[in-house]
């Protein structure tokens, strides 16, 4: 049943702000929350990112916030700094009519900036954990006037160590508040915050078949490990993306393969949580503005992006578990367009993908790695076809007479297959450096409540002989048991 946004109850202000985003028919997650949250009803929402979960939740946010009131009113908590930035200028675009002051707060960023931004009275704050704790025990800001919290991707948040300090922030918040949370899974810790937290909430669940996104059409690719990144290459030299996200399972892997396709002649560039805020910010800069055609990225690095464009995912690693694999290709496939996911798997890796087909019903189409002949071939036919287009839509008077002196020397096949074979990107055979990963293991297995950022859970068996753990790099890789805070956003 088809539900458009004028049949939920909104005012005149927020209608606008909607037809203003182009939005006509909500989501089935939208659908659900927003009535309930218009009733100031307790609301756990089971959804995926793509979902269309921040405007479910932010429409009845901004509908009660009183313009004249100078408190800080709601609180949206999110896990990374990419995700509070990407919330805060949608609840922007919701409140345009309405004027509702919107700030995000987060850690990377200058705290005397935002100390200053808190004193011209924002109403609404979307902030990560550690960032807001440290402005609680500064008493920079003040959460009693706060009438709605919103918790978004509570699971991220506990298996990124937050736990703790949610409990500390929702403690400094008044008793009587409506609480939103949503959260792609319900860990054991997650519903213990939502009894001990909320009021009577009311569950609304998006299942997975309604997540993944039709208008993306889905491969996967049996490989060997030494043999990825030959594949990935000619994927891209076939596939010619406009704008590809690849994904590794580690920071280790994201720095190898953004350093190798670099070296191999690819505009490419990685983020993962241990870069400074800037270059984070600096490679989604240039990847939003065409500067670069690659980013390469860690499951936590990309939560929350918002980049329209993305024509192919690549997942180099397959993800852990299929609420991952979900976020993953919804970078791709926005706003209508078609996308390309593309997940390369090694022979030990098979059960993962059968689990991540079941969980979404969807089978992925089976596709054999391209050969090196296959790739070259597709990089004439995007040679021929640049010809074409320059042919039907360029002045080329000014060239015609250097090429009538080469017609005069050689003949016309020459001379074009000259000129194909110097616009075509042949062979790259610089040598790159990837470091072998342990295959994946799926979380669903034997899931546990503690977690990692950046995805790097280590596997079983990591600990033998030869084998290279994913801690290696010193104790502040090693992982955070769920109850323990992180400073390190």
């Amino acid at each position: 049943m088809t539900i458009m946004f004028q049949d939920l109850g909104l005012s005149s202000d927020l209608m606008k702000a909607v037809k203003r985003m182009g939005f006509e028919e909500a989501t089935p997650i939208q659908a659900q929350t927003i009535p309930l949250g218009l009733q100031k009803r307790d609301v756990i929402g089971q959804a995926q990112t793509g979902t269309g979960k921040t405007a479910a939740f932010g429409l009845p946010l901004v509908e009660k916030i009183e313009p004249t009131n100078s408190q800080i009113q709601a609180i949206v908590i999110a896990p990374t700094r990419e995700l509070a930035i990407q919330v805060s200028e949608e609840l922007y675009k919701i409140s345009y009519y309405k004027r509702a002051r919107v700030l995000p707060i987060y850690g990377g960023q200058d705290i005397n900036r935002q100390i200053r931004a808190l004193k011209k009275n924002p109403q609404i704050i979307v902030g990560t954990p550690g960032r807001l704790i440290d402005h609680i025990n500064r008493k920079t800001i003040n959460l009693q006037g706060v009438h709605t919290v919103v918790l978004d991707e509570a699971d991220e948040m506990l298996n990124m160590g937050f736990i703790e300090d949610i409990e500390a922030i929702l403690s400094n918040i008044p008793n009587e508040r409506q609480t939103l949370l949503f959260s792609a899974t319900m860990p054991d810790p997650i519903r213990m915050i939502a009894e001990r937290f909320m009021t009577n909430p009311e569950l609304v669940k998006v299942k997975a078949k309604e997540v993944t996104v039709p208008n993306i059409q889905q491969y996967s690719l049996e490989t060997q490990e030494k043999k990825k990144f030959d594949v990935l290459t000619r994927l891209l030299d076939i596939q010619s993306p406009e704008l590809a996200i690849v994904f590794g399972r580690t920071k280790r892997r994201v720095d190898e393969l953004s350093e190798a396709l670099t070296l191999r002649g690819y505009a490419a560039e990685g983020i993962h949580g241990d870069l400074s805020q800037a270059k984070r910010m600096s490679a989604l800069r240039k990847f939003k503005d065409g500067s670069i055609e690659v980013l390469v990225a860690t499951d936590v690095a990309a939560r929350g992006l918002d980049i329209s464009g993305v024509t192919h995912v690549y997942n180099f690693d397959i993800p852990q578990d299929p609420e991952s694999y979900v976020h993953r290709i919804g970078r791709t496939g926005r706003a209508g367009k078609n996308g390309v996911a593309m997940t390369f798997v090694t022979p030990r890796e098979t059960d993962m993908l059968r689990n991540i087909e079941r969980t979404t019903k969807r089978k992925m189409d089976r596709m054999k790695p391209p050969t090196l002949d296959e790739a070259l071939e597709g990089q004439q036919q995007m040679t021929t076809e640049k010809i074409r287009t320059t042919i039907d839509g360029a002045d080329l008077s000014y060239y015609k007479r250097s090429a009538q002196e080469l017609l005069e020397e050689f003949d016309s096949e020459t001379v074009v297959a000259a000129v194909i074979k110097l616009m075509t990107k042949g062979p790259d055979d610089v040598p790159v450096r990837l470091t072998d990963e342990p295959p994946a293991y799926s979380r669903s297995k034997n899931r546990s409540p503690r977690g990692k950022r950046d995805g790097q859970q280590r596997p079983s068996g990591s600990s033998k002989k030869g084998t290279r753990s994913y801690s290696e790099k010193g104790r502040s890789q090693q992982r955070r048991p769920y109850n323990k805070k992180s400073k390190s956003e």
